[in-house]
């Protein structure tokens, strides 16, 4: 049975990986900058909002930042315990198999395309401390298998017809024709697709979207056991003959033993639609994408959120993850993984809580 691999570090690994992540990310902003790429340098107020969330960090990595980073400003938390929680239910998604709420599971590699490779390398390494900040589980090694595809490109539509035809289980879960038809239909100039993968008591894993319509012949469950499907490919918007997926469990409903994680997000970025804007607003709303699955990535949450970038005339807009997206990462990634949706939602809003009252 394969286990779930996962790294954690030590808090001297910590401080300096942070302060590698700094040198990378200022280095290939102005190696970039000089290549006059079409999105524009990290600011001073992005090294402001470093140390703001640094302050969210544990000690030894909030010290480390404090003493390099540019000078800082006061950081004053405001909210209640429901405006958390309200935060949390709006962002937090259940998936379709479980209901539950997904996260990185496996070790996180991201790898960035249609940028230059300065930027492309500022991205990627921004993300994995992102990802070290929320507490998810990140792949150091230089030769690791992506699991994270940036992608910049002018044509996403036919980028996606791409996908939906040759790697169709990157689209995240269908159940027909017209949804896989749905899915693969870029929408934003931003958006992710996610494919996730559930595991039971016993260890069985196997992807959430466990079918194939390539010639309407065969449909997996979730042991990997085939069956007649009686849908085709032609048949637009007829629904897959959908078989039961098989869970081992506790039989508690509260706590069931099953939990879901991403086996592989797909951001795909429009470049002719972004042309001109700030990198770093712009990775860090692709790390939130990356390591959480935002229900609603286009309404406006009800604390300033980077999330709220993409959202129309809204009054808590940032220019850089805050302090609330930090908190909501973190509580993610430390939530019981095989709690029903309920129970997940809440205790988010509850360590966001505990996080933040402690700032205020």
């Amino acid at each position: 049975m394969e286990q779930v691999s996962r790294v954690w570090f030590t808090p001297q690994q910590k401080v300096e990986l942070w302060e590698r992540w700094k040198a990378c990310d200022y280095a290939n902003a102005r190696k970039a900058e000089q290549q006059r790429s079409s999105f524009r340098r990290p600011s001073l107020r992005y090294f402001i909002a470093v140390v703001a969330l640094a302050l969210m960090l544990p000690a030894p990595v909030a010290t480390a930042a404090a003493e390099t980073a540019a000078p800082s400003e006061s950081v004053t938390v405001t909210g209640s315990r429901r405006e958390f929680h309200d935060f949390s239910r709006t962002l937090a998604t259940p998936t379709k198999v479980t209901g539950k709420i997904a996260r990185w599971e496996r070790r996180i590699c991201p790898i960035v395309v249609g940028q230059n490779p300065h930027y492309a390398a500022f991205i990627a390494q921004h993300l994995k401390y992102v990802a070290l900040a929320a507490g998810a589980p990140v792949n150091t090694e230089a030769s690791c298998t992506p699991n994270i595809d940036i992608v910049f490109t002018t044509t996403p539509q036919d980028l996606l017809n791409t996908v939906s035809r040759d790697d169709q289980h990157y689209l995240g879960y269908f159940s027909s024709v017209a949804e896989k038809s749905a899915l693969a239909t870029v929408t934003r100039p931003i958006q992710a697709w996610y494919a996730t993968e559930s595991t039971d008591i016993r260890g069985r894993r196997h992807l959430d979207t466990g079918r194939s319509i390539v010639g309407g012949t065969a449909v997996q469950n979730f042991n990997g056991l085939t069956g007649p499907m009686g849908d085709t490919a032609a048949s637009a918007g007829s629904a897959l003959t959908d078989m039961a997926p098989f869970f081992y469990t506790t039989g508690n409903h509260t706590s069931d033993g099953v939990h879901t994680g991403f086996s592989h997000v797909l951001i795909v970025i429009d470049s002719s639609k972004l042309a001109g804007q700030d990198i770093v607003p712009l990775a860090d709303y692709i790390s939130m994408l990356a390591l959480s699955q935002i229900n609603a990535p286009d309404a406006c949450l009800n604390l300033p959120s980077i999330v709220n970038t993409m959202a129309r005339s809204c009054d808590h807009s940032a220019e850089a993850l805050t302090m609330f997206d930090l908190a909501y990462l973190q509580a993610l990634y430390q939530i019981t993984a095989d709690r029903n949706i309920r129970a997940q939602r809440s205790e988010i809003g509850d360590l966001m809580t505990d996080r933040l009252e402690k700032l205020k």
